[in-house]
């Protein structure tokens, strides 16, 4: 039987599962000691992932003046992870019969507080083993018992929940009702599991697949999942496929445009599943609520503008010489509407990687739910339909 006479850390029993940026977010919560101990414990490759994150984390949490950031987006209350409440005795009971009451426990059972109640089970005070430990085996628990003890009630949200643990930093944390009953047990630990599957669930999310499904998923279930997004993206795509069909004589006429119409819809793509990730995160860690949207957006038109000139000019030099080699068209001319489209795609591109998850948040859906696919189709349209615009304006 195993015994724990502690509330240390237990967060690290799930870190290595993480996403180092959120096993940052969390560790920042911690003292310098907490944060040694639990690196420590992690495998070396691990613990430095997460160790490049814990500066920067640790300086916006003083910016924040110290308040834990709420983790928004975790659906459910505490009422989901409770188990049977165990380790229950009387307040007349002596520390002699908690010792003997833990001894014949069943040996699976890991005692780590005993929750004292009275005959209506309502939680009076809580134990933990160094109580008993150093107590006189005559003493009855409630003269060396912690009395109103913290505890959850069923209907705490998620985020709230975990902000207490990061905060509390117990094994074992009982739930009562209203009237301080004892309803049961949540592990702490198990607040942390939920933690990480809830961020790993984020990325099959945007694509459509369901927080829910697993590997065991049976095939019929999986697929009605699934399917109604992928009818959805054919939907999107039809639209895209609508705006490229609008310049058909440009493209039949100047065909070196065909060839660079991906390479604008990878770049455009991959500039908005950036902005999408950071936002997704930031509404995960709650930072938009001290984060202005406006602010986000003029960061990521500027990133856009940014990255958008950079890569273009690559890319305009590759059609410049293309077309030159291929006398396709002035190259000149190609050139320069290559990079134009390039920047405005990828500034649009990062606008909507910020508001395609605030509006579905804004209408009472999941902000990660198919968020990549409403995402790629608004880039394609932006991203393609600007490149054919200026060619057909400048060429035609």
């Amino acid at each position: 039987m195993n015994i724990d006479n502690g509330a240390t850390d237990a967060s690290a029993i799930t870190l290595a599962d993480m996403d180092p940026a959120i096993a940052a977010a969390l560790l920042a919560q911690k003292t310098p000691e907490n944060i040694e101990n639990a690196l420590s414990n992690l495998p070396g490759d691990v613990a430095l992932k997460i160790a490049s994150h814990l500066a920067s984390e640790a300086g916006r949490h003083n910016e924040n003046s110290g308040t834990p950031h709420p983790l928004e987006g975790l659906d459910g209350t505490i009422a989901q992870l409770m188990i049977e409440a165990f380790g229950i005795l009387s307040p007349k009971d002596t520390v002699a019969r908690a010792l003997d009451y833990i001894v014949r426990t069943d040996p699976l059972i890991t005692i780590t507080y005993i929750y004292v109640t009275d005959d209506a089970d309502k939680l009076l005070g809580v134990l933990a083993m160094r109580d008993l430990l150093l107590a006189r085996p005559g003493q009855t628990l409630e003269e060396i018992m912690t009395q109103t003890p913290f505890a959850f009630t069923p209907d705490v949200a998620m985020p709230e929940a975990v902000n207490a643990a990061l905060e509390k930093r117990h094994r074992l944390y009982p739930v009562t009702d209203d009237a301080g009953t004892l309803l049961g047990l949540v592990y702490g630990w198990r607040l942390f599991e939920y933690v990480a599957t809830e961020i790993s669930a984020q990325a099959g999310s945007m694509v459509g697949v369901d927080k829910e499904e697993r590997i065991s998923t049976p095939i019929l279930q999986a697929f009605r999942m699934r399917h109604p997004w992928l009818q959805v993206n054919l939907l999107t795509a039809f639209a895209a496929a609508f705006v490229v069909g609008m310049f058909e004589d440009t493209i039949a006429r100047i065909v070196v445009l065909a060839i660079f119409l991906p390479v604008l819809a990878g770049q455009s793509g991959n500039t908005g599943c950036q902005a999408l990730a950071i936002t997704l995160r930031s509404m995960t860690l709650g930072e938009l609520k001290d984060f202005p949207v406006t602010q986000l957006l003029r960061k990521e038109v500027i990133l856009g503008a940014m990255n958008g000139f950079f890569v273009g000019l690559v890319a305009a030099l590759a059609m410049w010489l293309y077309a030159g080699i291929s006398g396709a068209g002035d190259p000149a001319t190609l050139a320069l509407v290559i990079l134009i489209a390039m920047i405005g795609a990828c500034m649009g591109s990062g606008i909507f990687g910020v508001l395609v998850p605030l509006t579905l948040r804004k209408f009472g859906a999941d902000p990660a739910m198919a968020s990549s696919i409403f995402l790629t189709t608004f880039t394609d349209i932006l991203g393609m339909g600007l490149m054919l615009f200026l060619a057909t304006s400048l060429l035609m």
